[in-house]
């Protein structure tokens, strides 16, 4: 009996440190913040893991004014300062969210001997970025259905492409949320920000020989998104093959609609790619 108890608090404590050593970090796509992950993130704090939300610059905690970012890299900023500063011997699960693909995907070309695993919920999914007219039809949102949806901020003059963007409130929910509980759709009507859209769509991924694919991937599809359509996240994914591909019964913000599943998701994949460690 003394036996059983000391092997079963052994085992405990290592799967707690285990998941103690899993560090999942979080980009959120245009216009939200680390807000956006608050559900998954008190789920994972919870179980033991270590969690980390980034800002992007212009978002959430980030007091810029999206329309002075007229730069992917300027944008994408601190996410590539936070996987700087890792350790040597530390590996992250990278996951991100929306246009938080494409600061994933950089993050994969520059630091992938710092990435466990690369993590896509429903997300832009493109190897070099923008680069053909095809990439901007398969990663870009194509609300016109939805009519005039967006506000526009000019940082470069009236006569200048669009600098910043934002969904107008009265869109927010039944283009982003449709499926979210209404006090989560609240919430971000609340907090979200006009996105950098001038530097998201100049987007262009400097491949460092093959080092992004020396990161496994992994996308999580949302049957019910209106953002980034069915269509077009098969059409990424064809183009650029994930290794495992999961798919959530939910809207574009699986985060709110479905935070357990997206949540248990994570985990299995986390636990797939422990090898990679």
């Amino acid at each position: 009996m003394g036996d059983e108890v000391t092997m079963t608090s052994m085992a405990g404590r290592e799967i707690a440190a285990d998941r103690k050593k899993t560090h999942f970090v979080l980009v959120h796509g245009i216009g939200g913040g680390a807000w956006c992950w608050y559900k998954i993130r008190c789920l994972m704090e919870n179980c033991g893991y270590k969690v980390s939300c980034i800002d992007l610059k212009g978002a959430g905690n980030d007091r810029s004014d999206a329309d002075s970012i007229l730069s992917f890299d300027d944008y994408n900023r601190p996410l590539l300062d936070f996987m700087s500063a890792l350790p040597d011997n530390e590996k992250v699960i990278l996951v991100g969210h929306s246009a938080g693909g494409l600061s994933v995907t950089q993050a994969t070309h520059k630091f992938p001997n710092k990435i466990r695993l690369a993590v896509y919920v429903a997300a832009t999914m493109l190897k070099s970025g923008y680069l053909t007219d095809q990439d901007v039809k398969d990663g870009v949102p194509d609300l016109s259905q939805f009519g005039d949806v967006y506000e526009l901020g000019f940082g470069l003059g009236a006569e200048q492409p669009p600098t910043s963007a934002i969904v107008k409130k009265e869109f927010q929910r039944k283009i982003i949320y449709q499926m979210s509980p209404q006090e989560d759709s609240t919430l971000a009507a609340m907090l979200l920000r006009p996105g950098p859209i001038l530097a998201l769509t100049s987007a262009r991924l400097k491949e460092e020989g093959d080092s992004a694919e020396k990161v496994g991937r992994v996308y999580v599809r949302t049957m019910h998104d209106n953002v980034i359509k069915p269509e077009q996240q098969e059409a990424m994914l064809k183009k650029w093959p994930a290794s495992h591909v999961h798919v959530l019964d939910s809207d574009h913000s699986p985060f709110f609609s479905a935070p357990f599943s997206l949540f248990g998701l994570l985990l299995k994949v986390a636990a797939t790619s422990a090898g990679c460690n």
